[in-house]
């Protein structure tokens, strides 16, 4: 639990024109500042901050409130992680009450998770911008898929080396510990050997709601029969894949918007879409859609529309998650592409 007393500085040091003016673009207006609404459509500005009483009012959707409840209704955080969000940005250290020591120990080993998550991504992003393998291997592939440097780099994309421990060893080198190296699965520890689990795929980011790493999808790129096209980080305290959505943190201000989220089935598939302008779209990576991900999405919206494959794998995997959304009292529609397209290929036609 926050300590009250990082809670009250939070609100001491953040300024909402700062928080909300990454978000929205806002222009002087005599003591206040205004700017086109963030949550409806509107070509003349109606949302209003301002920095002396520090509130906001948006008189197009008719919400308003503090520096806090902005990033509630723009991000869909929670209060906690709203709070969390300001700490991080104003650099406040964050106090926790009430916890066992148990408790402590374990706030703390999942802190260490996703900072090793996050590192391993700007880990694997950067093997792919700037080393000669990468380029060759990894950023070939993304531009054969039609992907734009901006879109490479929005998604966090990347590459793991061929060689056996090479991320391990920088992870190590940077004074990252094994034990979570470990944990997260991105290092495969077997008696006194350690190798890397990703190594020679392309590396697909995974995030949460707030935008914090919580694992990796890898896309093998040879013909090795005897290694899965796809792998995924294993369970971890941070990453439970049932539960998480790919893309949800790139879509969610647009599903909210829009009022509807696109499902679709594989990483490919949200990236085309989202670089063709359509932005609130998420994918189930390759699972069955689970109870835990249809809440995600009922945050956000009441309405889905299911996009899968024209074969008769993507219908019947569009009839299950078809039933569990209705049970769970939403709207649903089903598009399902001509015999040979799928989500990814049509996107690209548009």
């Amino acid at each position: 639990m926050i300590a009250q007393n990082t809670i009250d500085t939070v609100f001491e040091t953040a300024r909402v024109e700062e928080v909300i003016g990454d978000f929205v673009q806002l222009k002087r207006a005599g003591s206040n500042l205004k700017g086109l609404s963030p949550f409806v459509d509107e070509k003349s500005p109606s949302f209003m901050v301002s920095p002396v009483k520090q509130i906001w009012k948006d008189f197009s959707s008719g919400k308003g409130g503090n520096v806090v409840t902005f990033l509630m209704e723009h991000e869909h955080f929670s209060y906690p992680e709203a709070i969390r969000y300001l700490a991080r940005k104003y650099n406040i250290e964050i106090e926790e009450t009430e916890q066992s020591n148990e408790e402590k120990e374990e706030a703390n080993e999942k802190e260490s998770m996703y900072l090793v998550s996050e590192f391993a991504q700007q880990y694997f992003h950067n093997i792919l911008t700037l080393s000669e393998e990468g380029k060759a291997i990894g950023y070939s592939y993304f531009k054969e898929r039609g992907f734009t440097d901006e879109t490479i780099k929005k998604f966090g994309l990347g590459y793991s080396p061929e060689t056996w421990d090479a991320f391990t060893k920088e992870a190590l080198g940077k004074g990252y510990r094994l034990e979570y190296l470990d944990k997260t699965g991105l290092t495969i520890v077997k008696d006194d050997k350690q190798f890397d689990r990703f190594k020679g795929r392309v590396m697909f980011p995974i995030q949460s709601m707030s935008g914090r790493v919580l694992g990796f999808g890898g896309r093998i790129l040879t013909n090795d029969k005897k290694a899965a096209k796809y792998l995924n980080s294993p369970e971890s305290d941070i990453y439970h894949k049932s539960k998480v959505l790919y893309g949800i943190f790139h879509a969610k201000q647009a599903i909210a918007k829009q009022d509807n989220c696109y499902l679709v089935e594989g990483y490919t598939d949200v990236i085309q879409f989202n670089q063709a302008g359509i932005e609130n779209v998420v994918a189930s990576s390759g699972t069955a859609l689970t109870p835990d991900q249809i809440r995600l999405v009922n945050r956000l919206t009441k309405n889905i529309t299911v996009l899968f494959d024209g074969d008769a794998a993507g219908l019947r995997a569009s009839v299950r998650g078809v039933d569990l959304i209705l049970e769970a009292g939403m709207n649903v529609k089903v598009c399902s592409f001509p015999d040979g397209e799928d989500p990814d290929s049509f996107a690209k036609k548009t």
